[in-house]
């Protein structure tokens, strides 16, 4: 089981307001930039994050249920801030890894311990594509 959902209202109540402004310069950390599915809002979602073969993976410490991840699979894509760069993200596809093998050692300590074996996979949208859903203006 993941992280407890109590936490992530904690988190998303409090948190993450502070978090957003440091992960994308953290390593190993970033910011999922994601348009509500309903509202249409503009969210901001601080998240584990690794360099993958082709583009990035999100470890999903609360599960393929948040509504960040339902989000960026409604959209099919996202943004992500991650090392003082932005980066347009496109075909997510949730994963299953009990190895936990796409982490480095010590994350894949953490994550095993906090029985977190799903994530989120994403590439680079090639240049042309525009965002997905509502534009930014």
């Amino acid at each position: 089981m993941p992280v407890p959902k109590v936490v992530g209202r904690w988190n998303k109540a409090g948190l993450n307001r502070l978090t957003r402004h440091v992960a994308p310069w953290m390593p190993g950390f970033g910011v999922i930039v994601h348009r509500g599915r309903r509202s249409g809002r503009r969210y901001q979602t601080p998240v584990n994050v690794f360099s993958a073969d082709n583009g990035y993976v999100v470890a999903l410490t609360y599960g393929p249920d948040s509504d960040w991840v339902k989000n960026v699979l409604a959209a099919g894509g996202c943004e992500l801030r991650t090392r003082g760069q932005t980066i347009r993200l496109a075909s997510p596809r949730l994963f299953h890894d009990e190895s936990r093998a796409i982490t480095r050692p010590v994350e894949r300590q953490v994550l095993r311990i906090l029985d977190v074996a799903d994530f989120l996979s994403l590439t680079p949208a090639p240049a042309s594509t525009a965002a997905p859903g509502r534009s930014e203006a």
